[in-house]
Formats: structure tokens, sequence, C-alpha cells
């Protein structure tokens, strides 16, 4: 594991799309895991300068995003598919058939979710994921349980995470309740994972990952220390509550 604290957010951001950079620079038809909420926009953000002003070229691109509230519609603005363009997707070259995200309207979920971790194989696996974290440890949206889920399934979301996630809406009644998710062991397959944590409300959750060499799925984010390739970036915030830095 390769742990980076930078000094702020704009700095952990400058590290992730370097990375990000490097790894597509590297191999251009990289295939990419991505991930939504606030934490990843400034590296969105970077990656978007790169390609108008260092010709980061995102055509040979392959996108898989983590997951998507189940029941919105794409052009809601709170539906993943609505921020992944916003944020990234319209301002830079990636081919939109390359681009995919789970559907939140589909009937025959079980059916989906097999396609889409099959989908995910056809292309060989995905090169570099990126994860947020949630206050309870959770990545993408596998919650803490006594149980974790291996493949792409739809889930229920925790108290905590409707809680956090109501932020971005009017009102926390608002918040779906269920999304589609990658599973752990989608997540796990990854060839190398890159895990951001931002501000004073991730330093409670990054202290319990990293004091503890401990493994437990209430913890979902502490089975990624099992993972042979996985970079943590965090800012100064985030990580003022890790001992022996």
């Amino acid at each position: 594991m390769q742990l980076f604290i930078e000094k702020d957010y704009s700095a952990l951001s400058n590290k992730a799309a370097q990375i990000f950079a490097n790894e597509i620079r590297q191999k251009p038809d990289l295939v990419i895991g991505l991930a939504t909420g606030g934490t990843p926009k400034g590296t969105y953000k970077e990656l978007i300068r790169m390609h108008r002003e260092e010709g980061l070229d995102f055509s040979k691109i392959v996108s898989f995003n983590l997951d998507e509230y189940l029941g919105l519609t794409p052009d809601n603005p709170q539906s993943y598919k609505y921020y992944m363009f916003e944020n990234l997707f319209n301002h830079i070259n990636i081919q939109r058939e390359n681009v995919h995200i789970p559907d939140g309207l589909v009937s025959d979920i079980n059916s989906y979710c097999k396609k889409y971790d099959k989908e995910i194989e056809k292309y060989g696996g995905i090169d570099l994921q990126l994860l947020g974290i949630g206050v309870n440890g959770h990545i993408g949206f596998n919650e803490p349980a006594d149980e974790i889920i291996v493949d792409t399934h739809l889930t229920d979301l925790s108290k905590d995470t409707i809680k956090a996630n109501s932020r971005y809406f009017d009102s926390a009644d608002q918040v779906p309740t269920k999304a589609i998710t990658m599973g752990i062991g989608s997540i796990m397959k990854a060839k190398k994972i890159l895990l951001l944590a931002s501000g004073q409300a991730k330093a409670e959750i990054m202290a319990k990952l990293l004091n503890n060499n401990t493994i437990t799925t209430k913890t979902p984010a502490s089975l990624l220390m099992l993972h042979q390739d996985v970079t943590i970036i965090m800012d100064e915030e985030a990580a003022s509550g890790i001992k022996n830095i």
C-alpha cells in the first residue's frame, strides 16, 4: 500500500489526476473505474484541464462507474449519470459507447447486474479504480454489514449514507434508499486501486481504517488492505487522526 498525505484538497486532487494521467499515457486504452460524490470532483476538474491544455487523450479509454441510485432518470441532476457527464465526460474526448454507468431504471436487476460484471470482464477487467470512502467506511455503496455481496447488486442504503448524501437533495426524504453498486469482489478485481479521502469529516474513518490492523465487513474499506496495489491519498485534515505516519 502506498500512502500520500497532501496539504489540502487541491493538492490531493492534482496528485490523483497525475496518477491517472500517467497510467493513461502508458496505456491509452486504459479501463478505468470511476466514483462520484464530492471528493472526486477536483480530480475530474484537473483531468479536464490536462485534456484541454496538455492533450491528455481519452479517445480509447473505457470507463465503468461504481454505482447509481435506483429510480432516478439520467436527466435528474442527482443521478450519477448526470454527475459524470456534467463533471467529466462532456469535457473530454471519451467515446460515448465506451462509457458504462449502472442503469437505475432497469426492471430485471439481477440479470442486469450480471451483464454489468460480464461487460467489465469483456474488456479485460478494470486497470485503475478510483474510490471515495463513506463516513461509515463504505466503498461504492457496499455498506457495513455482517456479510458483503461479492458482485454487482442492488443494495439498501444505510441511514448514515442517506444522511450524508442528503446535502445534495432538498431534503433527506428525497434521497433514494436503494442503489445498484459494484460489489466488493468487482472492486477488488481491479489491477490498481486509488482511494481518496478529504476533509475533517473523513478523519475518524481513515483513522479507524489505518490505525487498526484488522479487516472487517463492518468497515468495508478495510478489505482493501488485502489488495496488492492500493494507493491512498488524503489531505491533512483527513489524515489528522492517523498515528505513526
